[in-house]
């Protein structure tokens, strides 16, 4: 009698934020404004906020620590842990402080643009939708994408 193991990976949209977009410009750069606190500290959040890197150790294991400011006034301090790096390909790290998460970022060639995937998973749907619905976590991820965007333009025209 031969016993067959069900390898089809769980469902996890319930416990997922995803967003997609494709830039004009080559994964290589993308990765690298991803990656490099220079350039973080020019679109990284979403829009009104800036950033201040305190120490990004960028490898397995290494830690980013940044404070978001808000144009609010706040600051939200963050605490990234890299799990894995393939460049140009895809990043993923953990989001250390509440709410938890783990981000997969990918970087896909599409004949010279970069189509980024990003997702966020968390532990249950009830974090996701707190998450979404204190925070905004969609339209904060969209507008950081956003802003992303709109920074590699500008450095694909060598303004920065």
């Amino acid at each position: 009698m031969t016993s067959m193991t069900d390898t089809t990976p769980a469902d996890t949209s319930d416990r997922e934020i995803l967003v997609t977009r494709v830039f004009d410009a080559p994964r290589a750069l993308v990765f690298k404004l991803w990656t490099d606190p220079k350039h973080l500290a020019h679109w990284w959040g979403p829009n009104g906020f800036s950033i201040t890197t305190y120490e990004m150790e960028f490898k397995p294991g290494g830690v980013w620590r940044f404070v978001m400011h808000g144009p609010d006034g706040r600051d939200y301090k963050n605490e990234h842990v890299y799990v894995e790096i393939v460049e140009p390909e895809r990043l993923v790290y953990k989001h250390v402080p509440a709410p938890q998460f783990q981000m997969t970022v990918t970087f896909a060639d599409e004949g010279g643009k970069t189509r980024l995937t990003a997702r966020m998973l968390f532990e249950s749907a009830a974090l996701r939708d707190q998450t979404v619905e204190t925070v905004g976590a969609v339209e904060g991820l969209k507008q950081t994408l956003g802003r992303l965007g709109e920074y590699v333009t500008h450095t694909k025209e060598g303004i920065r």
